[in-house]
């Protein structure tokens, strides 16, 4: 393998509790020059409008990280053996000022952008997606697969809050940073505000699988359905957890039973290998709601499955963008 491309930590030379917590255990530099994919965390839940917790996603993530090996068990490959991966920390916030966390996002997104480096987030709750879409999908928009249990697509909140968990979809859409046409969303399910709720999405194009169907088509049909949608172009993943069945993802600030399992997360965001795929996160594990730390290892596992599709993208692409 290359000497440059950076290698986790090996549970062979020093056990998986030891050491500085990183995510996949790899080295930790702020510089992203040289960096295929980075692994960045954003722990803010500013956008949350029930129970907070989301912000101590991504130390908990690291943390259940360690459980992740080198070399992925289906494919048989290693990510790291075809890129260059690291931690590249956590973005800046603002606890108290929303608009200054996002600008503060946005601005950390568009210097890793400008490297040419992939980014792999982990929440932080929903909201942090749209300043990352703002400096990756700035002058073309982008297609997203988007797994979960809601559709992020409302309004507002309160009478004014535009900038919410349940609005980062609307405010991409409208922005020109994510073309509706090409975006899937899976697993929609639970009670609505209203009868209208699912609406705007559908007007402006967008696919919504609600999850009786996801059941009904299964699982490789879906797979076949989200392929055929985000097309060629450039696509973006995002995993919300609490798209997971409860049993299998408790720490997450809005669950909804009726989910999928784990392993049908697992089988989905495998099935999406071979597309043009630019980025993506993993959001709304809150550790406080789940002090066994299952959820964040659900989440640091998806993380994994997603840096293998990436790197297996960019590969194809022939090195960094």
């Amino acid at each position: 393998m290359p000497e440059r491309f950076n290698q986790p930590l090996s549970g062979f030379v020093v056990p998986r509790f030891g050491g500085i917590p990183t995510f996949m255990r790899l080295p930790h530099t702020e510089d992203p020059s040289g960096v295929d994919i980075g692994l960045i965390g954003v722990p803010w839940d500013g956008g949350t409008t029930n129970r907070a917790g989301a912000r101590h996603g991504p130390r908990e993530i690291r943390n259940q990280s360690s459980f992740m090996r080198r070399v992925h068990s289906e494919t048989m490959e290693s990510p790291y053996d075809v890129c260059n991966v690291a931690d590249l920390g956590d973005t800046g916030v603002n606890p108290i000022d929303l608009m200054d966390t996002l600008k503060r996002v946005e601005d950390f997104y568009a210097q890793v952008h400008a490297a040419g480096t992939v980014p792999l987030t982990a929440g932080g709750d929903h909201l942090v997606t749209l300043p990352i879409m703002r400096a990756i999908a700035k002058g073309r928009p982008v297609g997203m697969v988007h797994f979960d249990a809601h559709t992020d697509t409302n309004d507002r909140y309160f009478g004014e809050a535009k900038y919410t968990h349940g609005t980062p979809f609307r405010r991409a859409v409208e922005e020109g940073l994510l073309d509706p046409k090409r975006t899937v969303q899976i697993g929609i399910r639970g009670s609505l505000y209203t009868r209208n709720d699912y609406d705007y999405g559908r007007e402006v194009g967008i696919r919504t699988i609600v999850i009786e169907e996801f059941f009904a088509m299964g699982v490789d049909a879906v797979i076949e359905e989200a392929r055929s949608i985000v097309g060629d172009g450039p696509t973006y993943i995002s995993f919300d957890v609490d798209g997971l069945d409860p049993t299998f993802a408790p720490g997450t600030g809005t669950p909804e039973i009726g989910g999928y399992s784990t392993f049908d997360a697992q089988r989905m965001i495998r099935g999406l290998r071979g597309l043009d795929l630019i980025g993506g996160d993993v959001v709304e594990v809150a550790p406080p709601f789940d002090p066994s730390g299952n959820t964040a290892l659900v989440g640091a596992t998806l993380m994994f499955e997603i840096l293998c599709v990436l790197a297996d993208a960019l590969a194809r692409r022939g090195g960094r963008d």
